[in-house]
């Protein structure tokens, strides 16, 4: 059932995410609860590039996150603030998904990557 967190083991959660590729094919992905949310949208073939590989330096892991979840994912920092500022495709709930940690709270969560730069 969508939504529904699937328990791997004793130990290992997974959580669904809803992702939006550029494009515009809807694809569902069902991730292990650990690290960044880059990291879970690197691996597929539509994945990001994620040229930093997280160090908040590039901004190609840049999405878009549905404004319904926005209130779920932390506040961005100053660096993050700083990446997004240059990107021309910069929108309201545009964020850099290595910013973002992976937790139970975000199953089911709606994005869109966004355009390369």
């Amino acid at each position: 059932m969508p939504g529904e967190i699937d328990r791997i083991g004793s130990d290992r959660v997974k959580i669904r995410l809803n992702v939006v590729d550029r494009d515009g094919q809807a694809h569902e992905l069902e991730v292990p609860v650990q690290g960044s949310l880059m990291e879970a949208l690197r691996d597929p073939d539509y994945g990001l590039a994620a040229a930093c590989g997280g160090m908040c330096s590039c901004a190609t892991c840049h999405v878009y996150v549905a404004p319904e979840w926005a209130h779920r994912v932390p506040g961005r920092q100053s660096d993050e603030n700083e990446l997004l500022t240059e990107l021309e495709s910069v929108q309201k709930y545009s964020r850099l998904s290595c910013q973002i940690p992976l937790g139970v709270h975000l199953d089911g969560l709606e994005l869109t990557l966004a355009p390369e730069e």
